[in-house]
C-alpha cells in the first residue's frame, strides 16, 4: 500500500479532483450549482497531476456527496489503475459495503464525512476491519462547528470535539477543511487548523481550503504543528495561480 507520507517529514502536497457529472470540477464554497468544468477526462486530469510531480490525490465524488451513494465508482477505479502514486476518496460513502467496495477498488483510504457524527459505532468498526491508515475522517466546519450531507446542514458539534472523538477510534487522518475559504483563494483558516491539531495530536492532519500560493504553505508549516503533514491544494492549481513545482519549493 502505498504511503501519504514523505520519508523527509515534510508536508505532502496532494492536488484535488472533484468529480461532477463525469467531469472535473471546483465548486465555490461547496455548492453544486457554483461550479467550473476543468475538464472532461478525469483519468488524463488524474494523469496530468502524477506527471507534475504529485506524490498523492484527493478525489471527491461531488455527485455522491449530495446523493448520499457513491456516483463515481468507474471513473475512480479508472484513475486508480492508471496512476502509481496513492489515491483517497470521499463522498457519499455512508454504508459499509460504500466503503469496502471504494477500498476495493484500490483506494488507499476512504474518506468518512456525515457518518463519522451519524454513527460513530460504524466508524470504529470501519477501523476495526481495515485499520487506521486506510479509514481518513473528513471534517468540514464553519465557524468552528462541522457542516455535513455536502455541507449543506450545519451542526451544533464542533470541529475540535469531533476531531478528539474520531482520533480515541483509532482513525489514522483527518482531513480539515474550513468550507468558508474553500475555492475562495483567500488562503487557509490557520487558527481552526491549530486547534483540530491539537485537538487530536496522534492523527495526521491533512489541510484543505483556501490554499492558493506558496505562502500559504510556508505558512501551515510554521504553525508547528508536526502532525498537520499534508496539504490539499483544488483551484489555484486548476486556475494556473501557482504550480505543483512552486507549491514543493515552498516546504521547508
Amino acid at each position: 500500500m502505498n504511503s501519504f507520507s514523505r520519508d523527509d517529514g515534510k508536508l505532502t502536497v496532494i492536488p484535488a479532483i472533484d468529480l461532477k457529472g463525469g467531469r472535473c470540477v471546483r465548486l465555490r464554497q461547496g455548492v453544486a450549482e457554483d461550479a467550473t468544468v476543468y475538464g472532461d477526462d478525469p483519468v488524463a486530469m488524474a494523469l496530468r497531476w502524477q506527471g507534475d510531480g504529485a506524490r498523492a490525490l484527493h478525489v471527491v465524488d461531488l455527485d455522491g456527496a449530495f446523493a448520499g451513494h457513491p456516483a463515481h465508482g468507474e471513473a475512480i477505479g479508472a484513475i486508480v489503475s492508471a496512476l502509481d502514486i496513492p489515491v483517497e476518496v470521499g463522498g457519499g460513502l455512508r454504508t459499509d459495503d460504500d466503503v469496502r467496495a471504494t477500498l476495493d477498488l484500490g483506494v488507499s483510504r476512504a474518506i468518512i464525512g456525515t457518518r463519522a457524527i451519524s454513527d460513530p459505532a460504524a466508524l470504529a468498526r470501519l477501523v476495526s476491519e481495515f485499520g487506521g491508515e486506510r479509514i481518513a475522517v473528513g471534517i468540514d466546519a464553519r465557524g468552528g462547528l462541522v457542516q455535513v450531507n455536502g455541507w449543506v446542514e450545519t451542526t451544533a458539534v464542533k470541529a475540535t470535539e469531533l476531531a478528539r472523538r474520531v482520533a480515541d477510534c483509532g482513525v489514522g487522518t483527518i482531513i480539515y477543511t474550513d468550507t468558508a475559504t474553500d475555492g475562495m483563494l483567500s488562503g487557509p483558516s490557520l487558527g481552526p487548523l491549530s486547534e483540530v491539531a491539537d485537538a487530536a495530536p496522534e492523527c495526521s492532519i491533512v489541510a484543505s481550503g483556501g490554499i492558493s500560493a506558496p505562502k500559504d504553505l510556508t505558512a501551515i508549516v510554521a504553525l508547528g504543528r508536526k502532525n498537520i503533514n499534508g496539504a490539499i491544494v483544488g483551484k489555484a492549481l486548476y486556475d494556473g495561480r501557482t504550480t505543483l513545482a512552486a507549491l514543493e519549493a515552498a516546504i521547508v
